[in-house]
């Protein structure tokens, strides 16, 4: 006699909306969100002066993964876009807010003198 397994109700949720529960971020991904997390709302040049590479294609995954978002445009002549993270972001590291990440040990790069 065989029996039928059923699945558990928060998987068919998931599987319903079509949204992956899980998501898969590279090395590049996770070091520009975590650039992005810290130090927004920040800019797409700011981001590449901290990490040394071009970084349009990773925050455009990282926008389709709806982990980061466009928190609005800088004050400066051309009024280039800032970059912060989603409620989805908090929701997947499981922080109610950004103030709950932890804090790094030697801090981050600043970004003053950048532009």
């Amino acid at each position: 006699m065989k029996r039928k397994l059923q699945r558990p109700p928060a998987v068919e949720r998931v599987e319903s909306t079509g949204r992956s529960a899980y998501v898969k971020l590279t090395k590049a991904a996770l070091e520009t969100l975590a650039i992005i997390a810290y130090k927004q709302p920040i800019l797409r040049a700011d981001i590449e002066a901290i990490r040394g590479v071009a970084c349009g294609e990773t925050i455009r995954s990282l926008m389709e993964k709806h982990l980061v978002k466009i928190a609005g445009r800088a004050e400066v002549p051309g009024r280039p876009i800032l970059y912060g993270t989603t409620k989805r972001f908090l929701e997947l590291f499981g922080l109610n807010s950004v103030k709950d990440l932890p804090q790094p040990e030697n801090g981050l790069p600043s970004t003053k003198n950048v532009i």
